[in-house]
């Protein structure tokens, strides 16, 4: 048993109130749970609870066994100096507070229902399983889903909010030029996102204000960054970059030494660098105002058509430099926008909210319902349990709950944990 299950049983009563007492006998009834406190110090703040008659007011900490306060050296610790009651399992030494007067203790071991007991033994046996309730998962009523997916997929932009303000200060606070960099590193999927990233790193966003106003200059400037350069290719359209990008680094003096290669392996040719840098060189290129853009739009559609480009004119015969392919438009397609929307659109447009203090979450729930859930492993393993999900806030809110909860062992904490210790 851990200390967090005694929270639990604390914070929603799941023990026999009535006719309670303190080890010494006195009579006890709980006023006021108090406020959970996930920090450090005391486990409720601001409880109440009457003992013989007297109302007291102040923090309660809880422990497995009273002995445990000495273990913790709470007694030397002025952050606890104004517990009113200390909560146990199990009562094995009397603890007391620095004017020697004795801390009253309420033991739960012989006051908690046995059924909730061996529903948490359940629920955190040692058998190896991918999460700690995929035996109940598919039993918790929609209701309870629901409710939970909305709160997690708020969470999961509220954390990735505060990425965005931590990149936003090393940014000087210049919203485009940290689009630019989330874009970059959304650009490159999973294989290159990296890669892109430091690519986006290692050039000021003045400068590619400046290169965006051509698109070859732009894709040279990229290219050149990302390496490709570096190399000697018989092919005319290659020269041109590599020619435009050596008058680049000399203007602005340019440096890719911190730049991670792009990969090709494994990836499908739509997927190449080159093709995503082009399609990326394009964007920049024909959307002078694209922060503005994102910020103002509120439809999928509107969305769809800002990021409707393609990759330039050389690469409708190619997926790398001097090699031909049959002609095919190399166009972002709705797949890849999503993938946009969700990993970088939607968290940057709830993070700049907050920060001109403004509240959108309906406008971005209602958004992230519009557009089809990612397809992972993650996403596949919990449809197998019981619950596909059917949108991307849905999917998101599937992996905050995997990363943040169960892989964390934080059922407690947790609506779908909690209601299966309900038995609803």
């Amino acid at each position: 048993m851990k200390e967090e299950f005694l929270h639990y049983v604390w914070k929603f009563q799941k023990f026999n109130i009535r006719n309670l007492s303190t080890t010494d006998g006195a009579n006890i009834s709980i006023v006021k749970v108090g406020e959970h406190n996930y920090n450090s110090g005391p486990d409720f703040f601001n409880a109440q609870v009457s003992i013989e008659d007297q109302l007291w007011a102040g923090n309660v900490e809880i422990h497995l066994k009273s002995s445990d306060w000495y273990s913790h050296m709470h007694e030397v610790d002025s952050n606890y100096d104004n517990v009113v009651l200390h909560v146990v399992w199990e009562h094995d030494a009397d603890v007391f507070r620095k004017d020697n007067s004795t801390i009253p203790t309420l033991e739960l071991k012989s006051k908690v229902d046995k059924s909730i007991l061996k529903k948490y033994l359940k629920l955190f046996s040692k058998k190896q399983r991918w999460i700690n309730c995929e035996n109940d998962f598919g039993n918790v009523n929609d209701f309870v889903f629901e409710n939970w997916m909305e709160r997690l997929y708020l969470e999961r932009l509220q954390q990735k909010s505060l990425l965005f303000e931590k990149e936003l200060r090393s940014s000087n606070n210049h919203w485009e030029g940290l689009l630019f960099k989330l874009i970059c590193k959304n650009f490159g999927l999973k294989v290159n996102g990296d890669s892109f990233y430091s690519i986006a790193q290692s050039v000021d966003f003045s400068i590619i204000k400046k290169c965006a106003k051509d698109p070859i200059e732009m894709e040279a400037l990229l290219f050149g960054q990302a390496g490709f350069f570096e190399k000697n290719e018989e092919e005319s359209y290659f020269n041109t970059l590599k020619e435009k990008y050596a008058f680049l680094q000399s203007k602005f003096n340019l440096d890719n030494q911190s730049v991670i290669y792009p990969k090709y392996f494994r990836l499908r040719p739509p997927n190449f660098p080159t093709i995503r840098l082009s399609q990326l060189a394009v964007l920049f290129s024909e959307k002078k105002s694209l922060f503005s853009e994102i910020i103002g739009s509120k439809s999928v559609e509107e969305y769809y058509a800002i990021f409707n480009v393609s990759a330039g004119e050389y690469w409708d015969t190619h997926y790398n430099i001097g090699v031909s392919s049959s002609k095919r438009k190399k166009r972002l397609t709705k797949k890849f926008i999503d993938l946009l929307l969700i990993n970088t659109v939607i968290p940057l447009k709830y993070s700049y909210a907050n920060y001109v203090g403004q509240d959108i979450s309906e406008e971005i729930m209602s958004l992230a319902t519009s557009i089809l859930p990612e397809e992972n492993s993650i996403i596949k393993r919990f449809s197998r349990l019981g619950f596909t999900a059917k949108n991307s806030l849905q999917s998101q809110a599937l992996l905050q709950l995997k990363n943040e909860y169960c892989t964390k062992n934080k059922c407690l904490q947790c609506a779908i944990g909690n209601s299966i210790l309900k038995g609803n």
